[in-house]
């Protein structure tokens, strides 16, 4: 590596992957839940009896994606699913009581200091950002990969591949 800007910027993304990976850990030791899955289960639980299409138009997750996530959420006593009234063939999503208590004992996730920092800077500031991160996965060949809105090293569902990470 030639320069020191190429290997500052190198530390500068270990920082940011290890934040990512010590993060992940934290919330899992506390809540048992990855950061999609806390992320599905806070839009559930702000707005109960949600559709699983309206979770992954919010979140910017497929359809597939979210599907997965309220299974394991459903098999771990998170959330409900029940049919809907007017339509039987519509699932409506509401967070149980564990579901909530573990939203209430979830630590801050880095994602959330992102979007803060983020937010407050000015609008220039911000495409500016954007588009050096743009221009560093073209470098790093990864452009084409698909990512889901997300500080999230592993595959989003955490059943498979990183197709949808």
């Amino acid at each position: 590596m030639d320069s020191e800007i190429a290997r500052s910027t190198l530390r500068g993304l270990r920082r940011i992957l290890r934040a990512t990976e010590t993060g992940n850990r934290r919330l899992a030791a506390v809540t048992g839940l990855t950061p999609s899955q806390l992320l599905v289960l806070r839009e559930i639980d702000a707005a109960a009896g949600v559709t699983p299409s309206a979770v992954a138009q919010r979140l910017q997750f497929s359809h597939a994606t979210i599907t997965a996530i309220v299974d394991q959420l459903v098999a771990r006593g998170f959330v409900r699913r029940a049919r809907g009234e007017r339509d039987k063939r519509q699932s409506l999503l509401s967070s149980t009581p564990d579901g909530a208590r573990s939203l209430a004992e979830a630590p801050d996730m880095l994602q959330e200091r992102f979007a803060q920092g983020f937010n407050a800077l000015p609008e220039w500031e911000k495409a500016m950002i954007l588009a050096a991160i743009e221009r560093l996965s073209i470098v790093l060949g990864v452009e084409a990969n698909d990512a889901a809105p997300l500080l999230d090293s592993g595959a989003i569902d955490r059943t498979g591949g990183d197709s949808a990470s």
